[in-house]
């Protein structure tokens, strides 16, 4: 499976940005699919994962209530909505996929390249 980040741009804090991930290779439809991200100097760390139907989904407390991650089984794609973003959640965002959902969060599975993401103050 590849995974294809888009949609990372700079943002002024309180603004919205949308991210995509597209994959290729294999149908996306039973993937389990999270997004993480790495801050400059910082560990990358879990923000979002939606199971395969996407009747499930986990968010980190820092991104409840701001974020939320979708999925669009037609066009093999998975979308982080970012709404309310402040400059903390600058960083790179990377997709990952897994069977499951332990798979993703356990940083298992397979993973996009990144797409940078920027929130000015």
């Amino acid at each position: 499976v590849q995974l294809v980040e888009s949609g990372g741009g700079l943002v002024q804090a309180g603004g919205s940005l949308r991210l995509s991930c597209a994959a290729s290779g294999r149908t996306f439809s039973r993937f389990a699919v999270g997004w993480f991200r790495q801050a400059p100097g910082k560990e990358r760390e879990f923000v979002t994962v939606i199971n395969w139907s996407g009747g499930s989904t986990y968010y980190a407390d820092s991104v409840k209530g701001r974020f939320t991650i979708s999925r669009d089984g037609a066009n093999n794609t998975v979308y982080l909505q970012m709404n309310s973003l402040k400059p903390e959640d600058t960083a790179v965002y990377y997709c990952a996929a897994g069977d499951t959902v332990a798979e993703v969060t356990s940083r298992s599975g397979y993973w996009g390249q990144g797409t940078q993401v920027t929130v000015s103050s």
